[in-house]
């Protein structure tokens, strides 16, 4: 379906193992938000699905089994080897801000955390619009990152490195042309693609040490080394982070993780 080069534009392409933690932790954390705002738009036997940036292919192989035996779910994805296969489930190669998708070919269209990486989020939805048949719905989950306190933590010095890592963090993604609080803005955006019936959800929930939230930031200190590294912080610092991360006297809210749901005009 594309011919861009396997990991062309992805940040984290050629990390190997730190991706796959930074996978499973991140399935973890939010996947069963993601899954209950699914299962809400009644999807099941007999849909065609599109689920792009698929990741590890977590939710495709959820939405490839709720629309068996009968329908399909298409995974995209820069690098689509990392999918696992499942019945029901096509996989294949996809850069979705530049290469074409059928028309009115799906019933529901999915996107985490994929379209704030993208400069052209708001071209794409006009395509992803396309896309879908009349009717159909649409579900972008994506982080609003500017909120997220510290609640408690072992020492003020300690609750000052966490908030510099975190600005250093959003200061590298941004850097990538990322827009890390695009979550608030999404259903606004999803409006003037020409989308209806919109319905954002905002979700928070506290993170103390073990949580999975907590430790896809872990996995950040090491995806991301170099990108934190040319922002400021140092290797001891990074440690540090890490240490503080599973500390069981520390303690955050999470960043707001909104779901927002709509349909394509019927």
């Amino acid at each position: 379906m594309s011919t861009t080069a396997p990991g062309a534009g992805y940040l984290f392409a050629e990390l190997g193992d730190l991706v796959r933690h930074q996978a499973a932790s991140r399935s973890a954390a939010y996947d069963p938000f993601t899954t209950e705002r699914l299962a809400a738009t009644g999807v099941g036997d007999g849909w065609h699905c599109l689920e792009v940036g698929a990741g590890e292919g977590e939710i495709a192989r959820w939405l490839a089994a709720r629309v068996a035996p009968t329908g399909e779910v298409l995974a995209t994805d820069l690098t689509p080897e990392r999918v696992a296969g499942a019945p029901g489930l096509r996989v294949e190669r996809h850069d979705i801000a530049r290469d074409p998708l059928p028309a009115g070919a799906f019933d529901l269209v999915h996107a985490r955390l994929v379209l704030q990486l993208l400069p052209e989020r708001r071209a794409v939805l006009e395509r992803l619009r396309q896309a879908l048949r009349p009717g159909g719905w649409i579900q972008i989950d994506e982080f609003d990152v500017s909120y997220g306190p510290v609640l408690t933590a072992p020492t003020e010095a300690a609750a000052e490195l966490y908030r510099t890592f975190l600005t250093a963090k959003n200061r590298a993604f941004a850097a990538t042309g990322a827009h890390p609080v695009w979550g608030r803005e999404a259903a606004a955006d999803l409006a003037a693609a020409g989308f209806t019936a919109l319905d954002p959800q905002p979700r928070i929930v506290l993170w103390r040490a073990g949580h999975p939230g907590l430790e896809l930031l872990v996995s950040h200190t090491r995806t991301l080394r170099d990108q934190l590294l040319a922002e400021g912080l140092t290797d001891g610092q990074l440690a540090e982070v890490r240490a503080l991360l599973r500390h069981p006297g520390f303690a955050a809210a999470s960043c707001v993780m909104y779901s927002v749901q709509a349909r394509r005009p019927s």
